[in-house]
């Protein structure tokens, strides 16, 4: 079956599990797989997992988005304007939102021609808002049939056109069993799978540690610098705890709250031992983490309802033996369960996941960290997901084909 993936932006530096999904489809299924993207990236940071892609990565332009428009026009202007009225119906009610979905209708009009010009026969989309859209529209322009995979801010946030695009995908897949009770407020749960995302845990290797009673605590914190990763809480239950004072910090990755953050770290008097590292490639995370004595992920959920799905620096350091430190969000008591692999601490209450950290770095608790391993192992393996995948696709596929044999069958 030839497959294509649609995806917002290629490559994206915190989103490096779709590319290793896709490497582990590949290499498992033997088949090369399309890889659509609507937009251009707003980080230079390439990835090695990524890099094998990067040379084929097809995304419209300007130019192309309007020919293919006016393809399609000539072609079938009565599903063109019909499927342009959805999406306005359906986005009336977010202007802004509104606005992006006009801007990818072109842009998913093109990776309809693409597809049907390359023969793919069953389009996937990684996230359930514009790359679900524009996979929606290679359905209505081109019949191709798709399928989704829903992370987190793509059904948190906002749910516009959500109902209609799951009811019309021939399956959706989702990463944690949160989540797809979530979705099943909107759509049939029968056709909501669990896949997670997954880590080539072959890649880590597994040290298990303890905090050093005596010196510097090297802790590591990666995540993008955006308001639900919970970096403000953290930096306020270092702040004035004498049991965390020798805790030095590291913040891996980028964002929009990088000066907001840096003018925190100063106020608070923690900038000699908090240290911004920025964007980094995967394979200095690992070293990062083999280095690290504990990670903490204090994520929490964001003014407009943007909160994590199941983080998968989580399963790296669980994979690589360090003790962590979460909060009970989301997935994350599906990776880390409390009391055991790691500590959970309550959303957005500094006081609580200092407690948290204080009892990690005092020895207070010992997590099994050969357990943590072993659960990813079991689990969250990416080629084990694609295996799950690689079934689904093909049950989509079979599904198709049977329909398209009635269809004959019942014609005259």
């Amino acid at each position: 079956m030839r497959l294509a993936y649609v995806v917002s932006r290629f490559p994206h530096a915190s989103e490096t599990f779709i590319a290793r999904e896709l490497a582990a489809l590949e290499d498992s299924r033997g088949e090369t797989i399309d890889l659509l993207a609507l937009f251009p990236p707003v980080d230079s940071t390439l990835h090695p997992s990524a890099a094998r892609f990067a040379g084929r990565l097809m995304r419209p332009g300007a130019r192309e988005a309007v020919a293919a428009t006016g393809w399609w026009a000539v072609r079938r202007p009565l599903r063109l304007a019909s499927s342009l009225g959805v999406v306005v119906r359906e986005h009336l009610r977010s202007p802004g939102l509104l606005w992006r979905a006009l801007v990818t209708f072109p842009l998913a009009a093109a990776h309809a021609r693409a597809v049907r010009r390359r023969g793919v026969e069953h389009v996937h989309a990684h996230y359930a808002t514009y790359p679900a859209l524009s996979a929606w529209i290679c359905r209505r322009l081109a019949g191709t049939p798709y399928s989704i995979t829903a992370h987190a801010h793509d059904i948190f946030v906002d749910q516009s056109m959500l109902r209609r695009k799951l009811a019309d995908a021939s399956f959706t897949v989702t990463i944690s069993e949160f989540n797809r009770r979530y979705l099943s407020r909107f759509a049939d749960p029968e056709r909501i799978y669990v896949v997670h995302a997954g880590i080539d845990v072959s890649a880590y290797t597994f040290r298990p540690r303890a905090v050093p009673q005596e010196g510097p605590v090297r802790a590591l914190c990666v995540a993008s610098l955006q308001e639900y990763k919970g970096h403000a809480v953290l930096l306020e239950a270092l702040a004035g705890a004498p049991a965390l004072e020798r805790v030095e910090l590291e913040l891996v990755g980028s964002g929009p709250l990088r000066a907001e953050l840096e003018e925190r770290v100063a106020r608070l008097g923690l900038s000699p031992r908090v240290r911004f590292a920025g964007s980094v490639p995967e394979d200095v995370v690992r070293s990062l983490l083999e280095r690290a004595d504990l990670l903490v992920l204090p994520s929490v959920v964001a003014r407009d309802g943007q909160m994590e799905g199941l983080p998968v620096v989580l399963m790296e350091a669980l994979a690589s033996g360090v003790p962590v430190v979460a909060t009970r969000l989301s997935g994350v008591p599906e990776l880390v369960e409390h009391e055991r692999m790691g500590l959970l601490a309550a959303p957005g209450d500094p006081a609580d996941l200092r407690n948290a950290l204080e009892r990690v770095v005092s020895g207070r608790f010992e997590p099994d960290l050969a357990e943590g391993r072993a659960l990813v192992e079991r689990s969250f393996d990416v080629a084990h997901s694609a295996v799950g995948l690689g079934h689904l696709f093909e049950s989509a596929r079979e599904s198709a084909l049977e329909q398209t044999s009635s269809k004959v069958a019942s014609s005259p």
